[in-house]
């Protein structure tokens, strides 16, 4: 990736709409971070390219969701999906506890968590190697002055198009309508990357029905956006 100095995605301290910790973690997530955490912890991606083989070498697929909030999304995912590898980023340390909580609670096994930045991850995976990218209601930061520290970029959807396999998929929603229009801008102009099933109608209307296999989360019921929310999802060409 680039150092473009006016590039929010690049060579800056992680910056967030909310805060990295805001409330006391309970003493049973807090002790997961000590008994379950070191062995299902992500290698650290600023060691060198991860290699998702040697992490489930059964896995059929990998998936990777940024930013998974309080991991229920991710948790179901993997229950549901037992043969695949689901990589999940969250730099919020509350976040991770609950995950934890969800992991430990279902006894899933193929879940691996990296508690810190999601570009660091997307910097060290090699190319061609996800099956699916999920990016779900991201901290919006809607005030224009502060666009440019969105996770969706130009830059992001390029390196997201470099590590999907032919045929993956990205899956963006938000409830925040100036960020779907952000967003749907970007993937379209992404080389490689193309819209799934576009329907018609007006948008964003046509983008509000939910693709089958969502999970709807408590965040997503505290509606804290301006709109319903609204689906994007591209595939990546061959």
């Amino acid at each position: 990736m680039s150092s473009d100095p006016d590039n929010q995605f690049i060579d800056r301290p992680l910056r967030s709409f909310g805060r990295i910790k805001s409330r006391a973690i309970k003493p049973r997530q807090a002790a997961l971070f000590d008994t379950l955490l070191p062995g299902i912890q992500l290698p650290d991606p600023k060691a060198g390219p991860l290699d998702l083989a040697a992490l489930m070498p059964e896995a059929r697929a990998a998936w990777l969701e940024i930013g998974f909030g309080g991991g229920e999304h991710l948790a179901e995912q993997a229950a549901r999906h037992p043969d695949t590898l689901m990589i999940g980023c969250e730099p919020f340390l509350n976040g991770v506890a609950s995950a934890l909580r969800h992991i430990h609670d279902r006894d899933l096994k193929n879940v691996r968590l990296h508690a810190d930045d999601a570009r660091d991850v997307l910097d060290a995976l090699p190319d061609a190697s996800l099956d699916r990218v999920m990016i779900l209601f991201p901290d919006p930061w809607h005030k224009a002055r502060h666009n440019k520290r969105r996770l969706l970029n130009d830059e992001t959807a390029a390196v997201i198009a470099r590590v999907l396999r032919p045929g993956g998929r990205v899956r963006f929603v938000t409830d925040w309508a100036d960020y779907a229009d952000w967003a749907l801008e970007r993937l379209q102009r992404t080389p490689g990357l193309v819209e799934v099933n576009p329907r018609d109608g007006d948008w964003p209307q046509r983008a509000m029905t939910p693709p089958a296999d969502h999970v709807v989360t408590r965040y997503e019921g505290k509606k804290l956006g301006d709109t319903a929310p609204i689906f994007l999802e591209f595939s990546r060409t061959t």
